[in-house]
């Protein structure tokens, strides 16, 4: 598993020179876009079969979670960012240009010192240092204090990471670690088949028999496919790159892979997450024991993620 430290160093890397206010217009943008897709998923759910509507219900939820989490961990990763470069800042305070307001506090202050004696009188550029100087004793007190409050609250991730735990050790299992690049789906899976002493498959294989799968299962499957900028279902062409994304890329897998995976191995896959009871697939079709993986939201900062199980010893 991946450290925090990576994360967020990986996170950091996408926010280099991108503002708050970029972000927060993208975050605006996405938003307005998935609203626009869950719209249409919402006018294509079957009304008349309630495992398929119940499938399309969780998608839509997961779709919310995963944009929600990631919004929020650029933020913080761009408030953090920002905090750090103004305290480490090193460069001399009279070479830094004055915001608009210092500048009129100073000028103030020049007024009031003409009045006294040459040898009384502070230089600008002192003044300048001085009021830099406050401002980053000011924020280097808001850091402290931020990361003491940090420190007494339990994290996202720490508290989903229990709920799982617990859930699985009430069923005699154990966390398996995944590594997360874009395949953690398909390694999950294949980790499971190689548990449950099944036929194994490579991750590149399942990615393309996935694919193939989706292809010929188009007509059942599309109503689930819409575009993320328009939340028009998926036309021929934006069909065909998304199957082309499973076979071919690190592309994340969801829903959609997991109930093709679960048809062409032909046994059921269960995901336990740390709310809600757990997503069952294919179990009426097939029967026996599943495959049994771990759907986290916030384990990582840059999104939802799979890990695998395993009996405990």
């Amino acid at each position: 598993m991946a450290s925090d430290d990576e994360g967020i160093a990986e996170l950091d890397s996408r926010l280099e020179d991108v503002s708050l206010e970029d972000i927060g217009a993208r975050h605006r943008r996405e938003r307005k876009e998935l609203q626009a897709k869950l719209q249409a998923m919402k006018k294509n759910a079957p009304k008349n079969n309630k495992n398929k509507r119940k499938e399309f219900l969780e998608e839509m939820a997961r779709l919310e979670g995963e944009l929600e989490q990631r919004h929020k961990a650029e933020v913080q990763a761009a408030e953090a960012k920002d905090l750090t470069e103004e305290t480490e800042e090193k460069a001399p305070a009279e070479k830094q240009e004055v915001p608009v307001s210092n500048k009129e506090e100073i000028d103030e202050k020049e007024e009031e010192d003409e009045h006294l004696p040459s040898n009384q009188r502070v230089s600008k550029a002192q003044k300048r240092r001085d009021k830099k100087a406050k401002e980053a004793r000011e924020r280097e007190a808001e850091i402290k204090t931020e990361l003491k409050n940090a420190a007494n609250q339990p994290t996202p991730k720490l508290i989903e990471l229990q709920q799982i735990t617990a859930k699985l050790s009430q069923r005699q299992l154990s966390l398996h670690n995944i590594a997360s690049d874009g395949d953690c789906l398909y390694q999950s899976i294949r980790h499971q088949l190689q548990v449950n002493s099944l036929p194994g498959h490579s991750v590149q294989e399942l990615r393309e028999e996935t694919a193939n799968y989706v292809r010929a299962h188009k007509d059942s499957l599309i109503c689930y496919m819409v575009h993320p900028e328009t939340g028009d279902l998926l036309n021929d062409q934006q069909f065909e790159k998304y199957c082309h994304d499973i076979a071919k890329t690190h592309a994340w897998g969801g829903h959609i892979e997991l109930k093709a995976i679960s048809s062409l191995l032909r046994v059921p896959i269960e995901v336990i997450q740390a709310e809600g009871a757990p997503t069952l697939l294919g179990q009426e079709e097939f029967g026996g024991s599943p495959l049994v993986i771990c759907y986290h939201r916030h384990i990582y900062q840059l999104g939802a993620h799979y890990n695998s199980t395993v009996p405990v010893a």
